[in-house]
């Protein structure tokens, strides 16, 4: 808007003064175009912010998981046979099963709890291992997922491990069978041996191999691997005397901390059609590990 205006004093003509200013048109317009640029602007911070978080929490995922997996590498490696009417090794699937539909595609992955046992002798000390996965979420068709990944170990001399061989593994027994709510509701004093390891796990199981690197799904001399039609995977391995696998592949499924808050504040049948989705949300991380005592005798 422009104003022009002549002013005369003492007989001067003063020249004219100009005066500028938006109009209420210029006004909108400016409005319209700042309000688009900071929606723009909020939509890239907003995207970096979720990019970001994105980030730290599989950074947070990975070194998590493969810290346990190297904890679980250094014990199973060890795995050591008793010669004597003790179980060297022991695995067994618990609970059901829980399916996960994969996006894009028709098929689906198959979630597997399992608890292992072994023991290891250091010197002239026998040392019981067993890992365990427990939690007070219970889906439907009993199952219990996610989880957290407990430890357990104990200790016997050699004088009392030759006198009692199976009191180790009893011990392992009398742990894992608490469930989710006792372990939750005595955290701050879980049972002797017994500590906490990682949460959030979907999947835990192992594969035992043999000295060839088959995988066994068959009873032989010493060992017992049951399997069913329904499942799989082998059921239950039970290693004695002086059999151990070769080797070992441990599966380990982690959620994102974020989709576990999330179906924790859920209830219900809900908990279970919300996780059935999250298979993205998974993180798998797959070793197979050569066990150094194997007594090669123990296959012939």
């Amino acid at each position: 808007m422009r104003t022009n205006k002549t002013v005369t004093s003492g007989g001067w003509r003063v020249a004219s003064v100009t005066r500028r200013a938006f109009t209420l048109v210029e006004i909108l317009v400016v409005v319209v175009l700042m309000s688009l640029i900071i929606l723009a602007l909020m939509a890239v911070f907003n995207s970096t912010q979720a990019a970001f978080r994105a980030s730290i929490t599989q950074t947070d995922v990975l070194e998590g998981g493969r810290s346990v997996m190297a904890l679980i590498k250094n014990d199973l490696e060890s795995v050591t046979p008793s010669y004597l009417n003790a179980t060297n090794f022991y695995a067994a699937v618990v609970g059901n099963s829980f399916p996960q539909p994969l996006a894009g595609s028709s098929a689906s992955r198959t979630n597997v709890m399992e608890d292992v046992f072994f023991i290891t002798r250091q010197n002239q000390t026998w040392k019981g291992v067993g890992y365990f996965v427990r939690t007070n979420l219970l889906l439907s068709g009993g199952i219990g997922t996610p989880g957290v990944l407990y430890r357990f170990e104990t200790n016997y001399s050699v004088a009392q491990f030759a006198r009692n061989s199976t009191n180790l593994f009893a011990a392992f027994n009398g742990v894992r069978n608490l469930g989710g709510l006792q372990l939750a509701a005595n955290n701050n004093t879980l049972p002797a041996g017994v500590s906490q390891v990682l949460g959030g796990v979907m999947s835990f199981k192992v594969r035992a191999f043999d000295t060839n690197g088959f995988w066994i799904t068959a009873n032989h001399a010493n060992i017992v691997a049951i399997t069913t039609v329904t499942s799989p995977e082998v059921m239950l391995y039970t290693f004695y005397s002086n059999a151990v696998p070769a080797a070992v592949e441990v599966e380990l499924g982690v959620l994102e901390d974020r989709t576990l808050q999330r179906v924790q504040s859920l209830g219900g049948l809900t908990q279970s059609n919300y996780l059935a989705q999250q298979a993205g949300k998974v993180h798998l991380f797959r070793q197979r590990i050569p066990i150094r005592n194997v007594d090669p005798s123990a296959y012939q």
